[in-house]
């Protein structure tokens, strides 16, 4: 059954290299491209139809925005590169990751509220200039931060990789069945299971995963939370921007527990190996490499 799993991911690995490499990808970002138009201009007949009072258009303009938050994460994005990066390089329990990747994708809805509130009553800055900052200075230092966890990653495998295997060797007969890496002969373990390889997870690395995504907010909110202040609205359109954090969220968590459930398939059919440990770390390159090489291209394209 576990050599099955690594059977199925390898296919799904190989189906999704088929995919990017036709260009379907890239179609898909079109596709996604042209859904955000047009639920941008749902939210914004939702918006005059909510000044004018109709209390239906709340619904329609949470709905249009939700909706909005689906098709932007649908398309490229940092978040989905960091989340399905770790998880695929780390082993992350799957509650732990989508709580992870609910709150970064929250946290850019909490980011947009306190960019466009400090700079429209502090600042006294209009909607082309907050977004100016979020494209000239948030989005550079969240691509930043992102290429940094990708390092981060790489370095952490590169050091598993090379490191030399600890305990004592042994010289017994080891064709004998084996339970989860137990020798029944010598009651040795040769390999890890696993539950054995387990990485160490910090609330700092939680931390920095978390805010390398949220400090660059979505256009598409800051669109929201100014219109809305300007028509006085604001609670409605600080209501729509989480509500396209959640619709972001949806997505953001599904890549990441594909990527864990990839990674825990690929590693099932070496369970209880020697060869466990390795291979796991060598993922953990491989991932933080991705993750290093996407997110510093589109800090190099941001500068």
């Amino acid at each position: 059954m576990r050599r099955i799993l690594t059977l199925a991911a390898v296919a799904v690995l190989v189906l999704l290299a088929a995919f990017w490499a036709i260009g379907g990808f890239d179609q898909i970002a079109l596709w996604a491209a042209g859904l955000q138009r047009s639920f941008q201009n749902t939210i914004a007949g939702a918006l005059r139809a909510a000044r004018a009072g109709d209390e239906g258009a709340v619904l329609t303009l949470l709905g249009a925005c939700f909706a909005y938050g689906l098709a932007h994460a649908a398309g490229p994005g940092h978040g989905k590169v960091l989340i399905g990066g770790y998880g695929m390089g780390s082993n992350v329990p799957m509650l732990r990751l989508s709580v992870i990747a609910g709150l970064a994708s929250l946290g850019q809805a909490v980011a947009a509220v306190v960019l466009v509130y400090t700079g429209v009553l502090a600042l006294d800055l209009g909607r082309e200039a907050l977004v100016g900052v979020t494209e000239d200075i948030m989005a550079p230092a969240s691509y930043a931060a992102i290429t940094a966890i990708g390092l981060w990653l790489f370095l952490r495998g590169s050091r598993k990789v090379f490191a030399r295997p600890s305990g004592t060797s042994h010289h017994h007969d080891h064709s004998a069945g084996h339970d989860h890496g137990v020798c029944h002969e010598c009651g040795h373990a040769h390999g890890p299971t696993l539950e054995q390889v387990q990485q160490v997870h910090s609330l700092r690395a939680a931390i920095g995963l978390i805010a390398g995504i949220a400090i660059r907010p979505c256009t598409g909110a800051l669109f929201v939370l100014v219109i809305t202040w300007q028509m006085g609205i604001g609670g409605l359109g600080i209501g729509g921007a989480f509500a396209m954090a959640l619709g972001t969220a949806v997505v953001t968590i599904a890549v990441g527990l594909t990527a864990g459930g990839l990674r825990g398939g690929l590693l099932a059919g070496i369970s209880g190996s020697a060869r466990l440990a390795k291979t796991a770390a060598a993922l953990e390159v491989m991932a933080g490499l991705t993750v290093t090489v996407l997110a510093g291209g589109l800090l190099v394209r941001a500068l």
